[in-house]
């Protein structure tokens, strides 16, 4: 292990603005996909929709089936004040974890429509806020605001993606297969997955979902100087008696994500927790335990999501696989190509 592979600075890479994906492949399987074979050391360009024709047979996919909710909303304070607020994460029943975009104190309350009111409780040091929901005077709990932002909020895209959502993002920055609500961004491996492609390999390969959702610490950057000292964000997770039980058994697993890699991961280093916060830090010195093929897309340059890369191909490899992509004009980021390591 050399000092390089835990420099921040070794995972920054120049991406031509024109490779930002902002908007997705239409139909989803159409996207181009990368397969790198690390035994053979090959790299060949397919499509996603060509996917089985690269997989070894007896393998079990594991899909995060989080549902992205319409976390960005527009208010306003009682001075009419324009402010918008994303949300991030519940913190309990109540007290939700948020980003506001303009200038508030403890006690500021923002108003929504549907006489939704946010109250500021706590202004953290990393930016974010905590706050409670109430409406009608009434404090509501985490699941009660998510019929109310439905109507009035909208799809949190990513801040690369340089628009507004639009109508089509309800459907296309939402998996196929999603179901628990409560991710802020989506799990973007499994954007790719069309209704039927997804259904062919549920009765061809055997699989499991997990539950992880989302939150936008995912997009934030390593900042230190050597990424062993960043603190991880946490995020939520569920994993279903099936899913442990094909976890526990000898199949080799295709994690469809860096997020179905980082539940499955936490878990097998974690095995009495089957719900909780996970917060595990994939990268060249905390290599993979369980997972043997990824499905991911291309990241952000000095990102956690590209140091899990990192984690199971070392590095170099990664730069170098990152620099065909470019070179091949891979669409990068939420909306982008795709790569599978074999």
């Amino acid at each position: 292990m050399n000092n390089y592979e835990l420099l921040t600075q070794s995972y920054d890479f120049t991406l031509p603005t024109n490779l930002i994906a902002t908007y997705p492949a239409n139909p989803r399987d159409s996207a181009k996909l990368l397969v790198y074979d690390r035994k053979s050391d090959t790299v060949t360009h397919a499509h996603f929709y060509d996917l089985e024709k690269f997989l070894p047979q007896d393998v079990a996919f594991i899909f995060n089936n989080t549902k992205v909710i319409k976390a960005r909303i527009f208010g306003h304070k009682p001075t009419g004040a324009k402010m918008e607020l994303l949300i991030n994460r519940p913190l309990n029943a109540y007290d939700v974890n948020v980003y506001i975009r303009g200038k508030v104190k403890k006690d500021t309350q923002i108003l929504f429509d549907e006489n939704l009111v946010a109250t500021v409780q706590e202004l953290n040091e990393d930016g974010s806020r905590v706050i409670l929901f109430s409406q009608n005077s009434q404090t509501l709990r985490f699941e009660e605001i998510l019929p109310i932002i439905e109507k009035i909020g909208h799809v949190p895209l990513p801040p690369y993606i340089q628009r507004e959502d639009e109508e089509t993002d309800t459907r296309e920055y939402q998996t196929v297969f999603a179901k628990a609500e409560g991710a802020v961004a989506a799990p973007t491996a499994s954007l790719h997955f069309s209704q039927e492609q997804h259904q062919r390999l549920c009765e061809n390969y055997k699989y499991g979902y997990v539950t992880l959702h989302v939150g936008s610490g995912t997009f934030k950057p390593v900042e230190v100087e050597t990424i062993t000292e960043h603190p991880m964000h946490s995020e939520y997770y569920e994993i279903p008696k099936e899913t442990q039980q094909l976890l526990e058994s000898d199949t080799p697993i295709v994690a469809v994500g860096t997020t179905s890699t980082r539940t499955v991961e936490y878990y097998v280093r974690n095995k009495t927790q089957t719900k909780g916060e996970a917060n595990l830090f994939l990268h060249p010195q905390n290599k993979p335990l369980r997972v043997n093929h990824l499905i991911t897309n291309f990241h952000l340059p000095k990102s956690t999501l590209l140091m899990l890369v990192a984690s199971f191909v070392g590095l170099e490899k990664t730069q170098e696989l990152y620099k065909i992509a470019i070179e091949n004009e891979y669409r990068f980021y939420s909306y982008g190509d795709a790569i599978l390591i074999l």
